[in-house]
């Protein structure tokens, strides 16, 4: 299967933008909740969405249904036994939307794309082109 290697270029900026996010959602709230028992510890994998405390994740959505269209949702969860409240789950969730808004003309500058709300989470909208080959 053949995979545009701008998409492959813009997938792999846009994982590290969400580790760099993860990173410093673990610095400043890492230890608000007790990691769940089967989580390995911050750091003991490779993939930051496989340990510690938060699993941010970009999953693409063609936006069938949705008022903002396609773009990357923001995956967001707490690994932990404890439930957070709404209103710290919400802290949580614009905070990192407020991160990720904040990193997104450093890792793709030029392109014009924004984080949104749809429905109960947050999506990445805008410039997806991948150009010529």
């Amino acid at each position: 299967m053949y995979i545009h290697p701008k998409l492959v270029a813009f997938t792999e900026k846009l994982e590290q933008l969400f580790h760099e996010v993860d990173e410093f959602l673990e610095d400043e709230w890492g230890a608000a909740f007790l990691r769940h028992p089967n989580r390995p510890e911050r750091g003991a994998t490779e993939n930051p969405e496989m340990d510690g405390l938060f699993e941010i994740a970009p999953d693409f959505t063609p936006g069938i249904g949705s008022e903002q269209g396609r773009g990357y949702l923001v995956s967001f969860r707490a690994a932990t036994l404890e439930k957070p409240g709404r209103s710290q789950y919400e802290f949580l969730m614009n905070e990192t939307a407020l991160q990720i808004a904040k990193r997104l003309p450093l890792y793709f500058p030029g392109r014009e794309l924004r984080v949104v709300r749809d429905g109960s989470r947050f999506k990445i909208v805008g410039d997806f082109s991948l150009g010529e080959a």
